[in-house]
Order: C-alpha cells, then structure tokens, then sequence
C-alpha cells in the first residue's frame, strides 16, 4: 500500500475526479482533489503533494499554465492527462517540465503503472546521501542535492526540473557510453521507447539547451546514428 503517498488530481470533470478519488483512494494513496487552478494553488499551500494529475484542457488556466507556475518554486512529479488525438499537448507538456503523460481515455490499471513508474524514478533522484555532492563535466557543475546546474563560465546557475534532472544524471552516471533509446526511456519512463515516441527526443533537446548544446551538431551530448546518444565528456566527483 502507499498510504504515505499524496496524490493532487487537477481536472475540471467532476466524474473524473471522483473515479480518480475513489480508485486511487483504494490503492492506498491519500488523494487530493482540485477543479480548477485556483483550487490547486491552495491545495498547493496546504502542503506539497508526491505527484500532480493535471488535465491539460481546463477553462480558465489551463494546465500548461499551470504546470508552469508548479515549476517555478517546485520539482513535484507532474503527469498530464492529455486528449489521445493530441500529440501536439504532450510534447507541450514535456517542454513546460512535465514528467509523464498518459492519454484519456486510459484504463486505472495503466494509470496505476504510470504512477508508480514516475513515483519510483522520483525516488531514485531524492537519495542524494548515495551520490556525491558536486559533478563536474565540460564547462558545468552540477549540484545533485539542490538539483542546480551552474555554468562555469559565466557563473550563471538554474535549477533542474525533475525530469531534466534525471535525464542528466543518467549521461552522467555513464560518460563515454551510448545510450539508446530504450535505456532512456527505461529510466525516464519506466518502459522500453515506442515507435515513433518524440517524448525523448523533447526531453534531449530541452537538455541541450540548457547545456548551450543545441546547434546542429551539438558537442555534449552527441546523436550517435542507430545507436542513440553519449555524453561525450569526462566526469569529476566531489563529495
């Protein structure tokens, strides 16, 4: 059971948000529920849940907008409920700092799956007591427990979202190495890459700019063609 788990679900409908409530009550999480994005900044000021449900086509603020405000002060786990139809609403997502999708009408089984897949890979990036502090590689630094990328040139820093984050951490948990498709997706999605999926190719290239590695040939993290993609930098850890 994950009843130490706090679920916000974000939709206009109510019949959704009730079948919501009541499944995923049933699965042990503690679910709370907003109707709109008024509702969900309050919720959000009575404490931050483990993962956001946000539908994407609501009146008034809409959910891209809203996961843009979530970003700002937060890296909470955020997964859209798109339009099946509408491919254009995930990417959109994915670049706002989404970390998952999953397209309606979806059965509770797979939303489950989807749940517990995000919840994992959060999991994983919230244990910084087993990684070092600082990572160093090309012209960046990298702070693992603040989640905070610093150019050392310039001496500018930003903080990752969570999904930009981890995506990092897995080139820089194996520099020199090419990762395919699948690898990615295994850890960012907890599934193996679908045909013609463009979810990876988003979360690449919103990595690459933040890496000043967007041109047509980037440096970093290299297009390795039929294989997938290698971060073509060394490492350095400090504790």
């Amino acid at each position: 059971m994950h009843t130490n788990k706090r679920i916000l679900v974000v939709d206009d409908d109510q019949e959704i948000r009730e079948l919501l409530d009541e499944y995923l009550t049933k699965m042990g999480y503690t679910v709370v529920l907003a109707s709109e994005g008024e509702e969900m900044k309050q919720r959000l000021l009575e404490g931050e849940p483990d993962l956001i449900l946000l539908d994407v086509m609501m009146p008034g603020e809409d959910g891209f907008t809203l996961c843009q405000y979530v970003r700002k002060t937060s890296n909470v786990p955020i997964m859209m409920l798109t339009a099946v139809s509408e491919e254009t609403d995930q990417i959109v997502g994915l670049e706002l700092g989404a970390d998952d999708y999953v397209a309606k009408p979806f059965s509770p089984r797979q939303l489950t799956a989807r749940i517990k897949a995000l919840l994992r890979r959060t999991q994983v990036t919230e244990t910084p007591q087993v990684k070092p502090q600082v990572l160093k590689f090309a012209n960046w630094q990298l702070h693992v427990q603040s989640h905070t990328l610093k150019n050392l040139g310039s001496g500018e820093e930003s903080e990752l979202s969570g999904k930009d984050f981890t995506l990092l951490m897995l080139f820089l948990e194996h520099p020199n190495e090419i990762l395919d498709r699948d690898s990615i997706s295994q850890v960012m999605k907890g599934r193996d890459a679908l045909p013609m999926e463009r979810g990876i190719d988003v979360q690449l290239s919103r990595l690459r700019n933040r890496l000043g590695d967007s041109g047509k040939s980037p440096k970093l993290i290299k297009t390795m063609r039929g294989d997938g993609y290698i971060l073509a930098a060394d490492v350095t850890h400090e504790n």
